[in-house]
């Protein structure tokens, strides 16, 4: 590997495969796993602090989702995702997301909806701290909380599986920069426009959002 891994050592917990998942998801949507750089279960194992096996079994569920591919006697590649496989994510999240928040603001209590902002807060704060991986685990928390008051399983996970397959490797260039907080204040813009009933305004500024995430998405290295 070409470089260290902001990864956390588990122990001796329960369900060690579904957490090593979690947290290699979060690394891959952060941008910390490279594509074109192969990681091999021992060597991330031996970060983690635990046995190989359920590093592999975790890369293995990786890579059924199609997040890497398996390179043979040799590890693990992150997939490659190309400036027309970025568009095609923003356009199916926009296709869903989109009119299901305005649903949600013209169908769902306020009160459901507020109960959401501890978790936009969180993200803010992640954001003012350069949290990165903070700042993913909560942004991921909050969107598909709030497309869960729409009620649909099924939507919320073609959602789930989009947000896994892009990533976002400009977070961090803006956490560096200072101005991830900007970022993460949408969530509290959109949130606002939801509880008040607004779905015009719900749907635009989610829309600008997707935009915006958008231009994170391009502002990969080379």
């Amino acid at each position: 590997m070409s470089e260290p891994l902001n990864l956390p050592d588990f122990g001796t917990r329960q369900n060690i495969r579904e957490k090593v998942a979690e947290a290699l998801r979060a690394a891959l949507v952060a941008g910390e796993m490279r594509p074109g750089v192969i990681y091999s279960a021992p060597a991330l194992a031996e970060r983690f602090g635990i046995s190989a096996t359920p590093v592999r079994e975790a890369m293995l569920d990786l890579a059924k989702e199609g997040l890497i591919t398996a390179v043979r006697y040799k590890g693990f590649r992150v997939a490659e995702l190309s400036e027309r496989d970025l568009d095609e994510i923003n356009e199916l999240r926009g296709l869903i997301e989109v009119p299901t928040v305005a649903k949600i603001a013209a169908t769902v209590p306020a009160e459901r909806v507020v109960a959401l902002r501890p978790v936009a807060d969180a993200i803010v704060r992640a954001a003012e701290d350069g949290d990165v991986l903070a700042y993913i685990e909560a942004d991921q928390a909050f969107h598909l909380e709030l497309l869960a008051l729409a009620g649909n399983a099924h939507l919320l996970g073609v959602v789930r599986d989009l947000r896994y397959r892009a990533r976002l490797y400009g977070v961090s260039r803006l956490a560096e920069q200072g101005v991830l907080a900007d970022s993460a204040r949408e969530h509290l813009a959109l949130l606002d426009a939801v509880a008040a009933g607004r779905a015009d305004d719900a749907a635009s500024l989610m829309r600008h959002h997707l935009d915006h995430v958008r231009g994170i998405w391009a502002d990969r290295p080379e």
